[in-house]
């Protein structure tokens, strides 16, 4: 017993030191920091197969909540139980929540660096990391003509017609197309059918979603009783907002300014401020709610409200995740399933690699110097560089890029 205890102890402080530094150089968005996990823990750790990594980022994108931040979730989980799950959340949110926390009590200089060149290096190390990502999961989940062509049709698909709900449409075509035609396909060998991402229980799973529904129907309804604080109409704010996005955190955005900028609690030039300083820190973009909880109050009650609204936005995600992980890992055994799974993870490499082309490359791809740089770390990437050593020389050639012309 106390030898099962240690091993579980390593483990959680193993989880925890590689989420910490993920949390401070997973840099580029949503899509990018799925980038880092794919080379972290299918490339070079081994924790996941191609397969299963793939499996759990549909299942992501398919449940309400940040798809990256529940990815991370459901790593921790499956590397070292609930204990790893939220240390592995907590790692990977401490860095960019505490900075814009920070900037929330007028504490911060972050949005003097927002246009910095070195926002620009760390983008195009974005670009290398999710093109590697990219070719490396098709690579092993698009092996033949068939789902080669579903990838390059659910790239089409959301490249014509952008939206977090497209992403989500995309790949249940995928889903259905596996099913109708891939019953043939051989399991791939890099997906072995008791790959298991939890052990939680059906009956845990249940709860769960029981959990998050209630709060989704009773917190509206108790905001509306006369005399209700105003710390239970944030939380129920937030709370919806995050049951309510699918895919990104970008699409959080619309949601939580209809919270609140009508009511007055922010206006809208604080939370466009916020939302810039956002992009120039590594982490979930989730961590913006700990910025508006902050700018809405005044020191100390600042910092309570700030770790309110982060816990609100991220709970439902997590609650939806951990209710569903159990039944999704006896459905994903079945032969039908298998077959339809095999659709579903060659549209998620199409809508990976139609995230890389808009908005990774036209957003940050300005020349043909960037294009050739971000090229080489690409190279170095397949030469089994790991990321860090891509992310800290481009942010310095970024910096040293912009000061030059500036001095010119």
């Amino acid at each position: 017993m106390r030898r099962c205890s240690v091993t579980s102890s390593r483990r959680v402080l193993e989880v925890t030191l590689v989420f910490a530094r993920l949390g401070v150089t997973s840099f580029g968005g949503p899509i990018a920091h799925l980038g880092y996990l794919q080379r972290e823990f299918v490339d070079r750790k081994r924790w996941l197969t191609a397969s299963a990594f793939a499996d759990l980022v549909a299942l992501c994108q398919f449940l309400p909540g940040p798809a990256s931040s529940q990815a991370v979730f459901a790593i921790g989980l499956q590397r070292a139980g609930m204990a790893g799950a939220i240390a592995a959340t907590l790692a990977f949110l401490a860095p960019s929540a505490a900075l814009m926390i920070a900037l929330g009590c007028g504490l911060s200089p972050i949005q003097s660096v927002v246009g910095a060149g070195w926002i620009h290096g760390l983008k195009l190390a974005a670009v290398a990391v999710v093109a590697h990502a990219v070719w490396s999961m098709a690579r092993r989940l698009t092996p033949d003509m068939p789902r080669a062509a579903l990838a390059l049709a659910s790239s089409a698909g959301v490249l014509l017609l952008p939206g977090a709900w497209v992403q989500v449409g995309v790949i249940a075509f995928g889903g259905l197309a596996g099913w109708a035609f891939l019953k043939r396909s051989g399991a791939d060998p890099t997906s072995p059918a008791h790959a298991d991402l939890t052990t939680l229980s059906r009956r845990t799973g249940a709860a769960c979603l029981l959990a998050a529904l209630v709060l989704l129907a009773a917190l509206p309804l108790a905001v509306r009783a006369p005399g209700a604080p105003r710390l239970l109409q944030e939380f129920d704010a937030f709370y919806r907002a995050g049951s309510l996005v699918f895919g990104g955190g970008h699409v959080v955005l619309p949601l939580l300014r209809e919270e609140l900028v009508p009511r007055h609690w922010l206006s809208d030039e604080q939370f466009l401020a916020g939302y810039a300083a956002a992009q120039a820190v590594p982490g979930p973009l989730f961590s913006f709610a700990g910025y508006l909880g902050a700018a809405m109050h005044e020191w100390p009650r600042s910092l309570t409200h700030a770790l309110l609204a982060l816990t609100a936005l991220f709970l439902p995600g997590d609650l939806f995740l951990v209710g569903a992980l159990p039944f999704w890992d006896r459905l994903r055994r079945r032969a039908d399933a298998q077959a339809a799974l095999r659709g579903a993870n060659a549209a998620v490499v199409g809508v990976l690699l139609g995230a890389l082309i808009d908005p990774l490359i036209t957003g940050t791809i300005h020349s043909t110097l960037d294009a050739a740089i971000a090229a080489a770390a690409f190279v170095a990437l397949l030469w089994r560089a790991p990321a860090w050593a891509i992310v800290l020389p481009l942010a310095i050639i970024g910096q040293i890029g912009a000061s030059s012309f500036r001095g010119g």
